[in-house]
């Protein structure tokens, strides 16, 4: 042997032997806390829990819509009895221009059922309700 081929035989050597200090040897887990059987000490814990029927979630005194609304002749889906007719108006995309916002300059002013109201102030009644800007 050469001694290029010892001394990186030598040098081979020094680096395995130190290289094993850093691996990580594999350990045990460490032991969690195991439980006790219960004997079934839980199995009758909610027997008595009677909830009663399942009730609508909320839904039993919703708002009533009104399908039957109209703007400019066509027809406007979820229109709420008591919602202002400028809201219902602006949910159809429809523009109807206002000023005051209180009803007192009239620039809002549409035909309810052929009557005139203004849309900042009326709200969408029960039954047929038509609409024109």
């Amino acid at each position: 042997m050469h001694s290029s081929q010892i001394l990186l035989l030598g040098l081979l050597l020094a680096l395995t032997t130190s290289s094993k200090a850093f691996l990580a040897l594999p350990t045990q887990r460490p032991c969690l806390a195991r439980s006790e059987p219960l004997f079934g000490f839980f199995d009758k814990a909610f027997a008595n829990e009677d909830l009663g029927a399942k009730q609508n979630a909320g839904l039993k005194n919703g708002p009533k819509v009104n399908d039957s609304v109209t703007i400019n002749g066509k027809a406007c889906k979820n229109a709420v009895v008591g919602q202002k007719i400028k809201v219902v108006a602006a949910a159809a995309r429809v523009k109807i221009p206002y000023n005051c916002n209180n009803g007192d300059c009239g620039t809002c002013t549409v035909l309810v059922n052929g009557r005139k109201a203004k849309a900042c102030q009326m709200t969408v009644p029960k039954g047929k309700c038509d609409i024109q800007t």
